[in-house]
């Protein structure tokens, strides 16, 4: 059965989108949420109306000036949330996003105020993603899988919509590949039918990355070896 989805949600979805693929379009939006591609177009045509989205030629659905304002609130209080549950109540790095979509809107504009003094102003959630009205400008970087064999990336944050995939967070927390971790590509294997994608090294630890993994992975390189 198909899930069903309140406004905020196709608002979230679309500011996601907008941030790692740039034009949005319908089968995105679609895909993302897991819903019927007419129910994406109903749902859209109700966000417009409301001076949510618009479309913009050759980027597809774009969000208003409201609509990104209301992204923004929402996505502001699941990443605040996110932090506290990981530093303050020790839930795990792979839970804390589960565990934020159960509260986020119940968190009041005050509770959102104090939880900012309160984690001392944090500029990311624990997968390195913005949280927005920090002040901090996310550095683009690109896709772990992008990279050939040899090189040495750092971690940047892990993309918003791998996020509810549980058992791909916990495979990332307990290899390392988390936010700020250095990794070395020791080599591709781009075999048709082959589950591995990659072997990856951090520190002195090797080992396998399955395919469709490191489409995740934001980084930026540190440097590149023969």
């Amino acid at each position: 059965m198909a899930k069903t989805h309140g406004i905020e949600a196709y608002v979230v979805a679309i500011y996601n989108l907008e941030d790692e693929d740039g034009a949005v379009l319908s089968s995105h939006v679609a895909d993302y949420l897991r819903v019927s591609r007419p129910t994406v177009t109903q749902t859209i045509r109700r966000l417009a109306s409301l001076d949510l989205v618009e479309s913009a030629a050759g980027r597809g659905i774009v969000l208003t000036e409201n609509g990104r304002m209301r992204a923004e609130q929402v996505i502001r209080r699941h990443r605040l949330l996110e932090r506290w549950l990981h530093d303050e109540l020790n839930i795990g790095w792979a839970e804390t996003h589960v565990e934020a979509d159960r509260l986020e809107h119940a968190v009041s504009p005050l509770v959102e105020e104090r939880l900012m003094e309160k984690l001392g102003f944090p500029t990311t959630c624990p997968h390195g993603n913005a949280i927005p009205g920090s002040g901090y400008r996310q550095p683009k970087g690109n896709l772990l899988s992008e990279y050939a064999s040899g090189a040495t990336v750092q971690i940047l944050r892990i993309c918003e919509q791998a996020e509810d995939n549980m058992e791909l967070l916990t495979l990332f927390h307990d290899v390392g590949l988390v936010p700020g971790a250095m990794v070395y590509i020791v080599g591709r294997e781009d075999i048709p039918g082959h589950d591995v994608e990659m072997q990856l090294r951090i520190d002195k630890e090797t080992f396998p990355l399955m395919k469709n993994a490191a489409k995740w992975i934001v980084v930026n390189e540190k440097s590149t070896t023969a």
